[in-house]
């Protein structure tokens, strides 16, 4: 059987890196009967580590959800990626042509060398 090599300090067979997906919501309430009834899940109100909205709590990757505000954050669905070191992450993106919106000690928002936006938290 032939190696399967890692990628970024995740072996192939490992579960993602994919920590949480965020949505913004200008209907809170709306876009929570939305996604819950869709994906059949339960948003829980977050602790207070976690902010402020709902999200999953299945300990796999999280569905959350927030009010749209005007942060870096609350304007488009973002995807949020566990990475070992946050520090070593956030000293890698303007390396590699990507800018950090919003750094932070647990949670980060970025945007890749074309653009995109995306956030970084630490691993588990």
């Amino acid at each position: 059987m032939a190696h399967v090599p890692s990628h970024q300090g995740y072996p192939w067979h490992m579960s993602s890196p994919i920590s949480l997906v965020e949505f913004p919501a200008d209907d809170p309430k709306r876009a929570r009967r939305f996604w819950t009834e869709v994906l059949g899940i339960t948003l829980d109100d977050r602790s207070r580590d976690e902010g402020e909205g709902w999200q999953t709590h299945s300990g796999q990757t999280e569905l959350g959800m927030h009010a749209r505000g005007r942060g870096p954050g609350d304007t488009v669905s973002i995807p949020y990626f566990s990475v070992p070191d946050l520090a070593g992450a956030l000293a890698k993106v303007p390396e590699l042509g990507g800018t950090v919106i919003h750094p932070g000690d647990k949670w980060a928002i970025c945007r890749d060398s074309e653009g995109s936006p995306f956030g970084l938290t630490t691993a588990p």
